[in-house]
């Protein structure tokens, strides 16, 4: 999969599968976040070895990965999570980060269609997200998308710095997003820029 899209700002990128040769600029996309955005990330992505884990895992398919490019540089990467067995093999839980320069111009609610499109192909029922509790503007906009918060679990989860934080757990079944996002398409000029 690759699409280029225009952002509300003008700027182009390309949305596309990541590929096992992404792994360096990978690394240098997670190395170029500011502190307070790698705080929240579930793993400490700045090393090669936790880069190699993941291109290892979408190679295994237990994940599929998209990252957006600009100008050769990645400035978002989002994942879907599954299980292909077991009882919770028709949900897929999302992880999605946008650079700080490309936030708040659309990348990010582009990348979540793309990981839509990615869970339907998959044949998933539901989508869980788990954010920490100061995580509020993420949580805004997953309820705006129709998720609802599920479990609040009080101290469970660690940021970068040892700090203890509320787990967030929101679900939303994948036929509600689809509905939410035709509304939003339909009420602004998204389809005209993928």
């Amino acid at each position: 999969m690759e699409k280029r899209v225009n952002l509300k700002d003008g700027r182009e990128v390309v949305i596309r599968d990541m590929r096992p040769d992404d792994a360096e600029r990978s690394l240098a996309f997670f190395q170029s976040l500011p502190d307070g955005d790698r705080a929240y990330l579930r793993r400490e992505i700045t090393s090669r070895a936790v880069v190699q884990e993941r291109i290892e895992e979408m190679v295994a398919g237990r994940v599929v990965r998209l990252i957006a490019e600009h100008e050769g540089q990645i400035v978002a990467d989002g994942a879907l999570e599954f299980n292909v067995h077991g009882w919770k093999k028709h949900i897929g839980e999302i992880r999605l980060i946008v650079g700080h320069d490309f936030q708040q111009c659309g990348l990010g609610e582009l990348m979540a269609l793309e990981l839509y499109s990615v869970a339907n192909r998959h044949k998933l029922e539901e989508i869980i997200v788990e954010m920490m509790g100061p995580q509020e503007g993420a949580q805004r906009i997953f309820e705006r998308l129709g998720f609802h918060k599920e479990v609040i679990l009080e101290g469970f989860v660690k940021d970068t710095k040892g700090t203890k934080h509320d787990l967030v757990m929101m679900r939303c079944p994948l036929a509600v997003l689809w509905d939410r996002l035709e509304d939003h398409m339909a009420a602004t000029d998204w389809h005209q820029r993928i």
